[in-house]
């Protein structure tokens, strides 16, 4: 196992903005930067020798900042926070005060407004040969969230392929939290759109959205619908009048404990993801809305070239007192895990 600091460039702020490289024995690789603290790639070999990177990104870490992509943004690899997902009317109250937070999706807020955790400098805490600790300190009144929140998070690789997120935060005030990450997966190095893989989702149930993809606290059972993935499916088999999936769905038996919760397999590369997390929900969206981009290698990105599967609490679980409880408070931990793992076909 090891760990590469790669010095990259100095952002205007003054601070410097590195590439973290972790490597396990069989090759496999996962990078991250700490601007936004963006995973940029998760690859491994393959066949022959040749290195599948399943997460869409770009070549140089510039390219994150580069203002052709911060106008069609679409939080490609990022964190996100300090509540991801939608906010109702940008808005919520705990212990009988009301906060309004930032709106940056018409009405509502989204990952966390107009500057998240996306964009911001994350500051190194801890490196050793097998993981990353990236610390990030949000200020009372941030995107007008109340308290002081620090925030950590912990990237991991090992020897079983298995690459990991960890988040932990702290907070000096009562406020509303809800982490999770923004990569988009394509199981063919990135190449193509993803119809055609499969995937599977632990959950018999999506949370209901209003016309704005705002949850509004209740459920639909995913029998007979075009939302069932409990057993694999093609992704593209049921598009539905309005093609693709961005759709919230909660997870079975949620017990806190790391858990399988969804997978994803191309019988093109032969690879499989499998998805275990903390969090009681997943947001399985198939990018329709990404905007043709120029990605790794000179790949054309576009509507569906990846899918997401974002692990987190229920979204606008802070308005929905029956949702999962997405406020913290002073002397509490927040904390969440997902893994990322990769199986490669056996070989013959």
């Amino acid at each position: 196992m090891s760990v590469e600091k790669k010095y990259c460039f100095r952002h205007s702020s003054g601070e410097d903005i590195y590439l973290f490289i972790l490597s396990n024995e069989k090759g496999t690789k996962a990078a991250i930067t700490n601007f936004g603290a963006i995973i940029t790639s998760f690859s491994l070999l393959q066949k022959e020798g040749k290195r599948n990177d399943i997460v869409l990104g770009f070549d140089k870490v510039e390219d994150y900042l580069a203002p052709e992509y911060l106008k069609q943004y679409s939080y490609l690899g990022a964190a996100c926070g300090r509540y991801v997902n939608r906010i109702g009317y940008g808005k919520f109250s705990v212990d009988g005060k009301e906060y309004q937070l930032s709106r940056n999706m018409g009405l509502h807020q989204l990952h966390g407004g107009h500057e998240g955790f996306d964009k911001k400098l994350w500051k190194l805490n801890n490196i050793n040969d097998s993981s990353v600790e990236l610390k990030y300190l949000s200020k009372d009144g941030e995107e007008g969230f109340p308290g002081n929140l620090e925030t950590l998070i912990r990237f991991e690789l090992n020897e079983e392929d298995e690459f990991s997120y960890e988040y932990t935060a702290l907070t000096d005030k009562t406020t509303a939290i809800n982490l999770s990450h923004h990569s988009y997966f394509n199981l063919n190095n990135g190449q193509g759109t993803i119809e055609n893989h499969e995937v599977k989702i632990y959950s018999s149930r999506i949370l209901a959205q209003d016309a704005q993809l705002v949850c509004n606290g209740k459920t639909i059972p995913v029998e007979n619908t075009r939302w069932d993935f409990r057993q694999f499916r093609r992704i593209g088999e049921q598009w539905g009048t309005e093609k693709g999936y961005d759709q919230c769905f909660e997870i079975e038996n949620n017990t806190n404990d790391l858990r399988l919760v969804a997978e994803a397999m191309s019988h093109e590369s032969g690879l499989k993801l499998l998805i275990f997390s903390t969090e009681p929900a997943v947001q399985f969206y198939t990018a329709q809305g990404l905007a043709k981009m120029k990605g790794k290698n000179g790949t054309d990105y576009g509507p569906f070239s990846g899918f997401c599967l974002e692990t987190h609490k229920h979204p606008n679980a802070v308005n929905i007192p029956h949702f999962p409880d997405t406020v913290l408070r002073p002397g509490a931990t927040y904390f969440s895990k997902t893994v990322y793992k990769l199986v490669q076909p056996a070989k013959k």
